[in-house]
């Protein structure tokens, strides 16, 4: 707080980047508030001409009644502090932790020492640029941990992260970033929340896979909006599963080749997470053609294309260093060079204003089996496949759980895994309960 020679020395600069002065209240003191919120913070001094001269201004109920209603409806909801110092008022405006605000539908920024007014696009555009803004490290106001925290995804997360489950859960999220101010933060929603659509609708990742090289027909599809994890794993889940292996028969044994690497898929499908705009209404989309999967998120390099490759800068740095505690990545900043030496020339990047999109060339003849046996494999479904898949991961796998898994009716799964016992590709050891399933060759 200032004292009236402090105050007077103030006025002497003059305007600038961090103070207005103004004669009086009027409808300007939104924008003027707003702009500041947007930048640094700053002061405005209502009974100051432009000039520096002292007109003076005294602060009623009614003009402090109004500023407060002005920035309690600021998009999002402010707080300001009101000091009258003698015969001059001043307004504090600290630096917005929630950029961008907006006032009566409009969104200011203090450039120099004038407040502009600036289309969404452009102010969020500059923040992003400057590094003023990031979503993940936002608080988010909606979130009621009683409701909407997943305690056994944050206990996995422990777990996976290697960190000491002896601590209070307040402290080890504090500790990693994921509070702020006092709520956790955007990052903490995706990793730990029930569903995370609930909040953010453009988390949810679009599955598809076609049976032409145009989108004429679908074969099977997904869309995944549980926890951040969780969709992680299904959608490398639904690729796998949709993509063919190649069988090589070394005298008795026979070796089995996935199409493309798991670990390409999981690092693309991991940096489309971890890297995209979550301030953009787009959605992350996996696409599998017979000729090509396309892997697109929105957002576009925060770095000259030329660096591609060479340089890591994430808009979203607080969910990359939770993603490297989960080791879902190898060593941040190496993904894209590492899945570039695996695939050569199979992959291609497409980068535009908005869009970030990676293709990979499928080979078209690659479900021909090398040295394949002399009787013909046989044939079963996509919901086959997935039933096999997840088996795979876990033989104790239950009805319920596989009906959970893949958004089917337990008597389907039924109906199918007595389809694969006959087809001897499946049997069951043990009894129902404490026994395991066992895929056959």
């Amino acid at each position: 707080m200032h004292s009236k020679d402090n105050l007077l020395e103030l006025i002497k600069t003059g305007e600038g980047y961090t103070l207005e002065f103004k004669e009086s209240l009027n409808s300007s003191i939104g924008k003027e508030i707003c702009a500041f919120a947007n930048a640094d913070g700053g002061k405005i001094l209502l009974g100051v001409k432009d000039d520096g001269s002292i007109r003076g201004y005294r602060l009623n109920n009614t003009d402090s009644s109004k500023i407060q209603n002005i920035v309690r409806n600021m998009d999002p909801s402010f707080n300001v502090t009101v000091e009258q110092v003698s015969d001059i008022v001043i307004v504090y405006v600290p630096e917005g932790k929630e950029k961008p605000y907006a006032v009566n539908g409009h969104f200011y920024l203090r450039i120099g020492s004038d407040s502009q007014q600036l289309k969404r696009d452009e102010i969020r555009a500059f923040f992003q640029k400057e590094n003023l803004i990031r979503f993940d490290c936002k608080a988010n106001l909606d979130f009621d941990f009683k409701y909407d925290f997943d305690d056994k995804t944050f206990k996995s997360f422990i777990i996976k992260a290697r960190i000491d489950s002896n601590l209070p859960k307040d402290h080890i999220l504090q500790n990693l970033g994921l509070i702020t101010d006092g709520k956790i933060n955007n990052a903490g929603v995706l990793l730990f929340s029930h569903n995370i659509s609930k909040f953010f609708l453009n988390s949810i990742i679009s599955c598809v896979l076609y049976e032409t090289a145009t989108k004429t027909k679908i074969i099977d599809s997904a869309d995944f909006d549980s926890g951040f994890v969780s969709n992680f794993n299904n959608a490398v889940i639904f690729a796998l599963r949709n993509l063919r292996t190649e069988y090589i028969i070394k005298k008795i044994e026979r070796e089995e080749k996935q199409e493309i690497p798991e670990e390409v898929l999981r690092e693309l499908i991991i940096n489309a997470m971890t890297h995209r705009d979550y301030f953009s209404d787009g959605r992350i989309l996996l696409e599998i053609y017979p000729d090509r999967i396309e892997i697109s998120n929105p957002g576009s390099l925060l770095f000259n294309i030329d660096d591609f490759g060479k340089t890591s800068l994430s808009r979203n740095p607080l969910l990359v260093d939770m993603v490297h505690r989960l080791r879902f990545v190898e060593r941040v900043g190496s993904g894209i060079s590492r899945v570039k030496d695996i695939l050569k020339d199979k992959i291609h990047f497409e980068i535009s204003e908005n869009w970030f999109r990676v293709i990979i060339r499928r080979n078209v003849l690659f479900n021909a089996p090398v040295n394949a046996p002399v009787n013909a494999p046989v044939k079963i479904t996509v919901l086959q496949k997935s039933i096999l898949f997840e088996i795979k991961n876990n033989n104790q796998v239950t009805y319920e759980e596989l009906s959970l898994k893949l958004k089917t009716h337990r008597t389907t799964i039924m109906r199918n895994i007595s389809t694969l016992k006959e087809k001897g590709k499946l049997k069951r050891i043990g009894p129902d309960k404490g026994g395991h399933w066992e895929i056959t060759k």
